[in-house]
């Protein structure tokens, strides 16, 4: 043991191990443990453990953990989602719109495209309209969020536990459905409906998604949109919906088939309930005074309508429509394909149904298809426009669209015939041309009508001897009896005395499109080859009676798109020919009506100008002429409906030949007349400046259709009274009587159409006195370019 009498180190920590010692010198000494605290630590822990059934229970660290996990990643859920999912492009079907076409004073001729949706901006829909639909889906719009939690939880539910169908009940979740979503109910479209809506909710302002509602929503009746449905059920815009009617469309959208009470009367009482329901929201919050609730009666809708497709005419002036918009790079192709565009057209109703009329009650009535084959391929088309404006007013292109799909009045199929010899003449006018002895050439400039007189220029014969109609010979005759008549071999001449391009160019400048109508630079050019449609036409005669002045035709009044105004080209009117040589061939003209082939004119009642055309072969008939206020071309035309090819007329309508004073000068007349009913009758006033005497500009007698020959202006070198057309014998070829030909006739030579005859299609009738044949031709003038080396051969029957 060490000094002092304590414990060595070693006993120490002997001790120290046995817990008999302190820590330290000092300390006190523990007495040993007993064991009894130990075992009270044991037994409360014991105590704090769960046993039985309490095991099962989570304890409240474990709850609170659990929600504040289950917090952690449902936000990071949604911010993710809000990330992720991306505002995508409208669906093809919403974005769909129909093109709808309306007549000059606002009525709809028909709504082209698949789906009837017509978008408006918010600023054309009533604020009694919004509040309505806002009253019966969500009162609360511009108040509350995007989204509807509780809604979409109790719809996601129901489609998990095959419960009744639900939708998001928020206005902007049915858009974000309606828009850029599908009608799917699936827990992936909520999912998606969901992020989309707050998303659009933060972006778009809250009347955009309410005008975006307004015209994607479903009203029945193919109605797409308020716009389609205030028409699909009120036939009215809706701007000028009622409060009533506002409330009745806002009660579909909740179930359109179910609330229409003209398609299920049986469910009226379902429908007023709703349509009560509409209201009394409006006025809960403020949007309608109580007075004016209690005097509101249900507006019973109209009776459904079969939708406007394209049978009939309306076919004919919506594809018109459209390749005008599109030729003139008004609209683009694949735009005006997407539709939306709301455009008012220049057709006018009250002519569109008077030239409906006279083709029906001039021509169709006449025709007989079961007993005669010939007239199953006759067809009629037909142009009108006002001279002043350029607009188109009325069109005829077939019996009906999905009938006969070629529009007859725009087709460029069949030659013009003489109803482009006017234009010679107006050309000989623009430039100064003369004779080839040079003689100038004016109303009474005299020319030989021999039939089949070889043309000259220069002196020299060209092998162009063109016939006249049933080979009549006619002497030496006027201008204007060359007009009366059609004489084929005058003008033929006069269009080498003025120059085929000439001639082509003024034809162009009066309104013939170069493009498409086969306007040959050689004599042929003269007697009609040209193929250019009756709208063609139409627009080069507006021409002549404007003096002379012409400016692009046009079909449209005005186009919008939405909030869009499309802008229409300018006319560009302009002197396109000097106003003494339109006017003098206007004078020409008048003649024709009053005394040559186009006396069945004359029924219009009204002054008139014009001249008939008839077609190689009798495949076409023309009328083309026009008062001081109306410019219009009528052609009746042959064409088999099975492979489209081009037939004679012969025997049509129980007429041994179709020319064009008879149908097509007929058709006119009594189109003429009443279009312009309760109008009053303007004169011809005309400036021939010394190119001529001007014909009388009295207004006809309808009931005068004598056939006498007009009297002529004696020119310095008139024909001697006493000299008669030549005798030559007419064509041994007569035309067959009513029944139709056994076979087809040959194919036309290439001088183009011929025409003439009394109307009703008697042979050509005594001309002015004239000379003996071959009397003029001499060489010398200005001559013109030198027609093609061939025979002109008559038309053959």
């Amino acid at each position: 043991m060490p000094a002092g009498g304590g414990p060595g180190a070693e006993e120490t920590a002997l001790l120290q191990q046995a817990g008999g010692l302190s820590d330290g010198p000092g300390a006190e000494r523990t007495p040993p443990p007993d064991g009894k605290g130990k075992k009270k630590g044991r037994e409360k822990r014991q105590k704090r453990r769960r046993t039985g059934w309490r095991r099962l229970l989570p304890t409240w660290r474990m709850v609170l953990g659990g929600v504040l996990l289950i917090v952690l990643l449902v936000s990071g859920a949604l911010v993710a989602g809000y990330l992720l999912v991306s505002i995508p492009a409208p669906n093809k079907a919403a974005a769909a719109q129909t093109n709808v076409f309306l007549y000059a004073d606002g009525t709809q001729i028909a709504r082209d495209g698949d789906v009837n949706r017509e978008i408006v901006p918010l600023s054309k829909v009533p604020k009694k309209t919004q509040h309505a639909v806002l009253a019966a889906e969500d009162r609360d719009f511009y108040h509350e969020s995007a989204v509807d939690p509780q809604a979409m939880l109790r719809a996601g539910w129901n489609m998990l536990t095959g419960g009744e169908r639900q939708s998001g009940s928020t206005i902007t979740q049915q858009y974000v459905k309606n828009y850029y979503l599908s009608q799917d109910q699936t827990v992936t479209r909520k999912a998606k409906e969901f992020f989309i809506a707050l998303k659009l909710d933060n972006e778009v302002g809250k009347n955009d998604i309410l005008a975006g509602y307004l015209n994607t929503s479903y009203f029945g009746r193919n109605a797409y949109g308020i716009q389609s449905a205030a028409h699909a059920y009120y036939g009215k815009d809706v701007g000028d919906l009622t409060t009533a009617e506002s409330a009745y469309l806002a009660a579909l959208v909740n179930s359109p088939n179910a609330y229409d009470t003209r398609v299920h009367p049986e469910n009226k009482g379902r429908a007023v309930a709703r349509w009560n329901y509409v209201l009394d929201g409006m006025v809960t919050k403020g949007w309608l005074s109580k007075s004016e609730r209690q005097g509101l009666k249900f507006p019973e809708p109209e009776a459904p309508k079969p939708p406007r497709n394209m049978s009939g005419e309306r076919g004919y002036l919506v594809e018109a429509v459209k390749n005008h918009l599109i030729e003139n790079k008004i609209i683009d192709e694949r735009r005006l394909r997407a539709g939306g565009f709301r455009i008012t057209t220049t057709f006018q109703p009250k002519k569109q149904k008077a030239m409906r009329d006279a083709v029906n009650d001039e021509l169709m009535s006449q025709l007989d298809k079961k007993n005669r084959k010939i007239d199953k391929y006759v067809r009629a088309g037909g142009t009108s426009v006002d001279p002043k404006t350029g607009k188109v007013v009325a069109m005829y292109g077939g019996i009906g669209y999905t009938e006969q799909y070629t529009n007859s009045a725009t087709s460029r199929e069949y030659q013009v015939g003489s109803t482009f010899k006017p234009f010679v003449f107006t050309s000989a006018l623009q430039n100064k041309a003369t004779t080839q002895d040079g003689r100038p050439i004016k109303l009474n400039t005299v020319y030989d009508g021999t039939n089949r007189r070889e043309v000259v220029s220069n002196g020299q014969g060209t092998g162009y001897a063109p016939a006249n109609e049933d080979q009549r010979s006619y002497g030496r005759i006027p201008v204007t009896t060359a007009m009366d008549k059609s004489v084929n071999s005058v003008f033929a001449q006069m269009g080498i005395d003025v120059g085929p391009k000439k001639v082509k160019k003024t034809a162009t400048d009066l309104g013939v499109p170069a493009a498409g109508t086969q306007m040959p630079e050689d004599g042929s050019i003269s007697l009609g080859v040209a193929t250019a449609s009756t709208l063609d036409m139409a627009e080069a005669y507006a021409t002549l009676a404007n003096h002379g002045k012409h400016g692009h035709y046009t079909m449209v009044e005005k186009i919008t798109r939405g909030g869009e105004v499309v802008k229409l080209p300018d006319r560009d009117v302009k002197q396109a020919v000097p106003r003494a040589a339109a006017d003098t061939t206007t004078a020409a003209l008048r003649s024709v009506v009053e005394g040559g082939t186009g006396q069945a004119a004359k029924a219009a009642g009204r002054p008139a100008a014009g001249k008939t055309g008839t077609a190689e072969e009798d495949k076409a008939a023309w009328f083309a002429g026009f008062t001081p206020d109306l410019s219009t071309v009528i052609s009746v035309m042959g064409k088999d409906p099975k492979d489209g090819a081009q037939k004679p007329l012969y025997g049509a309508g129980g007429q041994a030949r179709v020319n064009g004073g008879g149908f097509p000068a007929q058709i006119w007349g009594a189109y003429t007349k009443a279009a312009l009913e309760g109008r009053p009758v303007k004169k011809f006033d005309l400036d021939t400046s010394g190119n001529g005497s001007v014909p009388s500009s009295e207004a006809p007698d309808p009931s005068d259709t004598a056939s006498a020959p007009p009297s002529s202006e004696g020119p310095s070198d008139s024909p001697s009274q006493s000299q008669q057309p030549s005798d030559d014998p007419p064509s041994s070829h007569e035309p067959p009587p009513s029944q139709e030909p056994t076979s087809d006739p040959p194919s036309p030579p290439g001088i183009g159409g011929v025409d003439g005859g009394d109307p009703g299609g008697s042979p050509g009738g005594n001309g002015d006195p004239g000379g003996s044949p071959g009397g003029n031709g001499d060489p010398g003038g200005i001559g013109g370019d030198p027609g093609n080396a061939w025979d002109g051969g008559a038309r053959e029957h």
